[in-house]
């Protein structure tokens, strides 16, 4: 288990490149499946979720070959389904959240899919009822085995229909979607998922030749077609890289540019962060977060306390309620953080308040920030990551904190960032990564 050895109070100055979307690029390397054409994808992120992912297509017999840092090439002309009844598939798929991904271009392809219970961070329920629920309205049938944890889909026949789903899951849309585009038939998604990473996948799909209405809205219209062609795709710069940036430019103050940010697909994310007082300057497609010596969180309009909540899209993103919080802490002013999503993700505040922040966890999904205005500077202490998003909030605590602080457990944000301590490093962090022994 690596951890970080952290050198706190230093100001950052300078510009950085976001990775590519981590969330964007599960569906899209799952995707490739749907043909035997070359697909070509740029901007994948050397993130271990992706590499993971990326490694177990390979094992399934897809060729991929590295063009570059950021791109891959995906060839699935032979792919082999007895790898899914292999032990090595059951570990490697059941290691990996992302690998839920593969489970609708398999069924679509192939008429046929199987799945241990995927695996991810531990911040809660995470069903995946949507997924299945979705392939059970095209036709298909599966199984679970509750004693060796593991699905089978029969999807021999799948035939478009109406869905309502019961619940606006990016992934549970993008599975449904990759199975629904060689599927017989019409097929009507109401209540999609609509983010940046599903309009993505629709236009990679589209340019493959599926034929797909709707696309950047919750309602989705899709004709089958009998098969998909190759393509070639560029990803967008990862969302939550851009917003934990601007919350660690605050923490730290320091000067820091975010390129080529596309500032067009952020949604409210900028405006939540100039909630809690952050200024920043839109230039072309960078965000320049200046430094700042104090930051204010605005009050709603009749003086009540702001509450800054997650909301499917294009409200605020869950991945980065953990990054606003801990930017609170070092406001000026107070708020309420409502995580509606996930009833594990802020165990994490008891760090923070070793630390010396003042936050009050009122229950599994609300806390409450009393900023410190920098009156009293953050402690370095020795503390583990939980889950990536926790993980990178620690880490923007211990860049800000007084002292050395030690974050075990960081594979968990290799999971989400590339080359974190490395990229921060090069802005003048003192990040020093110690190897497990």
């Amino acid at each position: 288990m690596a951890s970080f050895r952290v050198q706190g109070g230093k100001q950052l100055k300078g510009e950085i490149v976001p990775q590519g979307a981590k969330n964007e690029a599960l569906q899209i390397v799952s995707a490739t499946l749907l043909t035997a054409e070359l697909v070509t994808i740029h901007k994948i992120p050397n993130i271990r979720d992706v590499l993971k992912l990326i490694e177990l297509l390979g094992d399934l017999g897809v060729e991929v070959n590295k063009l570059g840092d950021e791109s891959y090439s995906f060839k699935a002309a032979n792919v082999n389904l007895d790898y899914l009844d292999s032990a090595d598939f059951k570990d490697k798929a059941a290691s990996l959240r992302g690998s839920i991904m593969i489970l609708g271009p398999l069924l679509a392809r192939f008429g046929t899919a199987k799945m241990p219970k995927p695996g991810g961070d531990k911040i809660g329920r995470r069903r995946t009822d949507t997924h299945f629920t979705g392939f059970s309205k095209l036709g298909a049938k599966f199984e679970f085995d509750s004693k060796t944890s593991f699905f089978k889909v029969d999807g021999s026949n799948l035939k478009g229909a109406y869905m309502h789903l019961d619940e606006a899951s990016v992934t549970g849309t993008a599975n449904i979607i990759m199975a629904a585009v060689l599927a017989e038939g019409k097929t009507t998604i109401y209540n999609a998922a609509c983010e940046p990473y599903i309009q993505q996948l629709c236009k990679m799909l589209i340019r493959m030749g599926a034929q797909i209405e709707g696309v950047g809205s919750n309602l989705l219209y899709i004709e089958g077609v009998k098969s998909l062609g190759g393509t070639e795709h560029t990803m967008l710069p990862d969302m939550i890289e851009v917003g934990s940036f601007i919350g660690l430019a605050a923490m730290t103050q320091s000067d820091i540019v975010i390129k080529n940010a596309r500032v067009d697909m952020l949604g409210i994310i900028p405006d939540t962060f100039r909630r809690l007082g952050i200024k920043m300057n839109i230039e072309n497609d960078d965000i320049h977060v200046p430094a700042q010596d104090h930051y204010e969180i605005e009050s709603f309009i009749d003086g009540s306390i702001l509450t800054v909540s997650d909301a499917i899209w294009p409200g605020f993103t869950p991945d980065l309620l953990s990054i606003a919080l801990v930017t609170a802490t070092q406001s000026k002013g107070t708020v309420l953080i409502h995580q509606k999503m996930f009833e594990s993700r802020l165990f994490f505040v008891d760090k923070l308040i070793d630390m010396g922040a003042q936050i009050i966890l009122c229950d599994p999904h609300r806390a409450t920030v009393i900023g410190l205005d920098r009156a009293f500077q953050l402690r370095g202490i020795n503390m583990t990551s939980p889950d990536i998003r926790a993980g990178v909030s620690l880490l923007i605590a211990a860049l800000s904190a007084e002292g050395v602080s030690t974050i075990h457990n960081v594979e968990q944000i290799d999971r989400g960032y590339q080359y974190i301590d490395t990229r921060l490093n090069a802005l003048g962090a003192e990040i020093e990564r110690l190897d497990s022994k």
